[in-house]
């Protein structure tokens, strides 16, 4: 993108501005690293899937639950830490249905995206989920 003279003024400006405020640096969020696995990337900043190259929306609970799955890959978790860590609450028993609602969702988007993906969202019976890598 090429910037005209005045688009290049404000530009200077605000760079000058900031120069005499080193203050506000403080403001700046910092960087969150991309999250990669075979065939599935997450970026935290953008709040952005993709699965084989391709973007997938997610809604934020897909989004979160994603997350919460991919960083503790292999291990299960239980109805209640997903709860608590998605949803921010106590699981009682008629949140189970939740849950299983938005990881088939999630499931949909993910292998719809890809459907030879290197890894499974495996159902852990009468206990919670599992992310899995397969390669």
């Amino acid at each position: 993108m090429k910037l005209n003279e005045e688009e290049k003024k404000i530009f200077e400006d605000f760079l000058s501005f900031l120069q005499l405020h080193p203050e506000l640096k403080k403001w700046e969020l910092s960087s969150e690293p991309v999250l990669s696995l075979p065939d599935l990337e997450i970026d935290p900043s953008q709040r952005l899937v993709r699965c084989n190259q391709k973007e997938v929306g997610l809604t934020a609970k897909e989004y979160s639950l994603l997350c919460l799955l991919t960083v503790n890959n292999g291990r299960v978790l239980t109805y209640s830490q997903i709860y608590e860590k998605v949803w921010g609450e106590a699981l009682t028993i008629n949140e189970r249905g939740t849950i299983g609602y938005h990881v088939r969702n999630l499931r949909k988007k993910l292998y719809s995206a890809d459907p030879h993906h290197p890894f499974i969202i495996e159902s852990v019976r009468e206990v919670g989920y599992r992310f899995q890598t397969t390669s």
